[in-house]
């Protein structure tokens, strides 16, 4: 899928769910048993798209739950400014997925202060006062990324290679944990070069291919791409294409969404793709469990799986694409 139908497609995904989230605390709000706030960062990009569906599917299962969405437009301001009105509607729970760790701490633990559990989705904050944290262990997907790199880069003890890196927001700890899982791995290999010192794209496929832009004109040997989610891997690959390069270069992502990555992987576009699970669902699930008096766990993993070629197109047949 191109550049521009991903945007058109998040945009349009964004307006619907948008609707529905609306829809669903409007008129049977009085019937519903609990309210429970969800404060979304953003709803433009295909991974928050679809974690916002996924969320909404669930939620469309709890006839006793009102969710109320929120989307942060990808601003800090904006996501504490939701946050602080979710605590004014006094939800039952609060669910967040914030846009920066420290940024998002204060308003969270003012949540805490009110006796609002709150269920801390995708990306941490600083304290570790909140009810469960439901996500991907980021770390463990860099390493599984970086073991990947050094095997297409001539395998362990002889890999080599010149490597860009394109950073998430650099204000989030998953994009310091796709660092650092990575690094574990390549850095063991003196022949492995990295061309970049913490160039990051805040998670933007136009960022990324600005980077990679700069990156093909000031090296004339990039190996390998490795992007802190797929639509920024595919940012650069779209930059390589461009300058005529895109064929010595392999691309490694993390998302694997069937109709994104899945699909980039599948076209030969992207090399390989980890799955990064959307939480929205089980977040859910998690809090409706907590608010019927069942205990539940501090922290909850998601699983991750490699895609590449060999196992892409299996992957888009079973999701009915």
């Amino acid at each position: 899928m191109k550049r521009r139908e991903l945007l058109k497609l998040a945009a349009l995904t964004a307006a619907l769910l948008t609707t529905t989230a609306m829809l669903a605390g409007g008129a049977h709000a009085q019937d519903k048993k609990w309210k429970v706030g969800f404060s979304q960062v953003t709803t433009i990009e295909p991974w928050r798209a679809q974690f916002n569906k996924d969320i909404l599917a669930e939620a469309a299962k709890h006839p006793e739950v009102e969710l109320i969405v929120t989307d942060g437009e990808d601003k800090t301001e904006k996501q504490v400014a939701d946050v602080e009105n979710l605590i004014r509607q006094e939800v039952d729970a609060l669910l967040v997925s914030p846009k920066e760790s420290a940024g998002l701490t204060g308003v969270v633990q003012q949540a805490i202060d009110a006796k609002i559990p709150v269920f801390v989705l995708d990306r941490n904050v600083e304290t570790n006062d909140y009810t469960q944290f439901v996500g991907g262990d980021n770390k463990l997907i860099g390493r599984a990324a970086g073991e990947y790199a050094v095997e297409l880069l001539g395998g362990k003890g002889k890999a080599a290679g010149n490597v860009v890196e394109i950073w998430g927001g650099m204000g989030t700890q998953p994009a310091h944990d796709r660092h650092d899982g990575f690094h574990e791995f390549t850095d063991k290999e003196p022949g492995i070069k990295n061309l970049l010192d913490q160039q990051s794209g805040d998670w933007k496929q136009d960022q990324a291919y600005n980077i990679m832009a700069t990156a093909l004109r000031n090296n004339e040997k990039i190996d390998l791409v490795y992007g802190h989610n797929d639509p920024m891997a595919y940012g650069a690959y779209l930059a390589a294409k461009d300058a005529g390069r895109e064929k010595d270069i392999k691309f490694i992502g993390i998302d694997g969404l069937p109709n994104e990555g899945v699909q980039l992987v599948a076209n030969g576009e992207l090399t390989a793709t980890f799955t990064y699970v959307t939480p929205g669902a089980e977040g859910l699930r998690q809090a409706i469990k907590f608010l019927n008096g069942e205990k539940v766990e501090k922290t909850i993993i998601l699983p991750t799986q490699k895609i590449t070629k060999e196992n892409a197109a299996q992957i888009l047949k079973d999701n009915g694409l």
